[in-house]
């Protein structure tokens, strides 16, 4: 199951357990079984710590439960129903290391909310191992298990238990369960999951982020273009902030990055872990899970910007630089919102395998559109593309390996106007056909989104200068029509919204907010 090398890295880890750990098997006489078993196994085999038993102690088979030998009172339950290969095999090793007593690597702060947490808490995650976002949420909920014992977690495999994900009508993942209700859905940190189980987080956080004392330069987005600004900030000695609703941004939800130049291939979620570890080389306070919601420039308060968040908290800055990125550009049809996850999809990598030999449409004939067809028609039974205009607009070489594909079939000039469902989940929709105004139904199981983004400004209309597409309008050194506020990135008029161009639009901003903070404090 393992090979040589994945072994011998894993011997490694297991050398780190400080006790002894345990695999309580689930099993059954099926094929998967049998790789379960084989799995468990050679890990078994790679270190005098860990032993296997049988227990049958779950109804989901093939299971495995990883618990220490000598205090599994002592701790919650880490339980994986499927094989936790390809992105979950990170999971596995983690729990692995946890169980068995290896200290995690979160803040200190964090630890205690999770072993003050009150009440029973029994999750289930249902996951695709293509998924690049599930792990992060699987590794959450295993290390709460793994801290606090009244928590327990399994991870499912909706390929491998599709009655399951069927009888729970799961068409998105990750999709979490607590306690037999639905939590949520989508990428989610430990520390958005504690925010939702400790009601009070959120005021006590507020009240801490209120009490800082005003910032030289707060950066409010934490994306490529937030991370850039923030070190170039920090690296001038000067009093710097982040205020993110999410750290990383879109690039979280990256899968493979092979432009990012001198890195010849990267992942979204490594590539986000590398610019949080940078930027907290420096003495720069983040301040995560974040909404701002409003913004005062200098100029109307005759000294400090303000920033308010939708939590409450305001935060004062002599200069203010905006780098809150993107979205996904949604339909906005009838149905999309009902059946958002319950069918209506804009991930394909994550939610692919769910659909597997069922049939499915691409709303969007650009470059991310035409590579969603292609990837979904290995998995699904057919794939239609949808694309407004007459042409598509994908580069060449992938519009020929789009029309070499035997079960996906292009519709140009076709108008998406209603998602249609049967009240738990879609079941197809509604097309116009511009040519001849006759509006014509796509019976299908499935609705992958892929028609662009839209900035993250609708919280600065009537503040900052806009375009028409909702960018901020900024000038060569990333000033915008206030002064002392700034922006960079995704979210501004800069064409090409790229990565490497974010970083480097962060960088420019920051210098030109370090330059106004010279000019403005110079005396007379």
């Amino acid at each position: 199951m393992l090979d040589a090398a994945i072994q011998e890295q894993l011997k490694a880890y297991l050398e780190r357990l400080e006790q002894p750990i345990q695999l309580m098997t689930s099993l059954d006489d099926s094929g998967n079984s049998e790789q379960m078993r084989e799995l468990i196994n050679e890990i078994a085999e790679l270190s005098d710590k860990v032993s296997v038993v049988k227990s049958n102690d779950s109804e989901l088979k093939p299971s495995f439960r990883v618990a220490p030998l000598n205090n599994m009172d002592e701790r919650g339950i880490a339980r994986f129903a499927g094989l936790p290969m390809g992105h979950e095999f990170t999971s596995l090793v983690l729990a692995l290391l946890q169980m068995g007593g290896y200290p995690p690597k979160v803040d200190a702060s964090v630890i205690e909310q999770i072993r003050n947490l009150p009440g029973d808490y029994e999750f289930e995650t249902f996951i695709s191992l293509s998924c690049h976002n599930c792990p992060d949420v699987v590794q959450a909920f295993n290390l709460m298990a793994a801290i606090n014992p009244r928590v327990k977690h399994t991870m499912i495999d909706g390929a491998m238990f599709q009655d399951l994900v069927e009888s729970r009508q799961i068409m998105a993942v990750p999709t979490v369960y607590l306690n037999g209700e639905e939590f949520g859905a989508g990428r989610m940190t430990i520390e958005e999951i504690l925010a939702k189980l400790d009601t009070g987080a959120a005021a006590r956080e507020a009240e801490k982020i209120s009490a800082q004392a005003p910032y030289d330069v707060l950066i409010v987005g934490g994306g490529p273009a937030g991370a850039a600004a923030a070190v170039y900030a920090a690296r001038k000695g000067i009093r710097t902030g982040i205020l993110a609703e999410r750290f990383g941004g879109q690039v979280m939800d990256t899968v493979g990055i092979e432009n990012f130049i001198s890195v010849q291939e990267t992942e979204g979620p490594k590539l986000v872990t590398q610019l949080e570890q940078h930027v907290k080389s420096y003495d720069v306070d983040i301040m995560n899970l974040q909404r701002a919601e409003s913004l005062t420039p200098p100029a109307e308060t005759g000294g400090y910007a303000e920033v308010r968040t939708a939590s409450g908290a305001v935060l004062k800055a002599k200069s203010v630089i905006l780098s809150t990125g993107a979205r996904w550009r949604e339909l906005n049809v009838p149905g999309e919102q009902e059946y958002r996850g319950k069918g209506v999809a804009y991930c394909p990598h994550c939610d692919g395998p769910l659909f597997k030999g069922k049939r499915v449409a691409v709303v969007g004939g650009g470059n991310s559109g035409v590579e969603a067809a292609i990837d979904l028609a290995g998995i699904v039974g057919h794939v239609t593309l949808i694309e407004f205009g007459a042409e598509l607009r994908a580069d060449a070489v992938l519009q020929r390996k789009l029309a070499s594909l035997p079960n996906v079939v292009i519709l140009k000039n076709a108008q998406t106007m209603t998602v249609l469902g049967d009240g738990n989940k879609v079941n197809g929709l509604v097309y116009k056909n511009r040519e001849t105004g006759d509006d014509i139904r796509l019976d299908l199981e499935g609705i992958f989104v892929q028609i662009g983004l839209l900035p993250n400004t609708d919280w600065l209309k009537g503040t900052l200068d806009l375009s028409k597409m909702g960018e901020i309008e900024i000038d060569a050194r990333g000033q915008t029509s206030a002064a002392g506020v700034f922006a960079a990135g995704d979210c501004t008029t800069v064409p090409y919204k790229q990565i490497i161009i974010a970083m480097g639009e962060g960088a420019k901003a920051s210098l030109g907010a370090f330059d106004y903070l010279i000019r403005s404090s110079a005396p007379a």
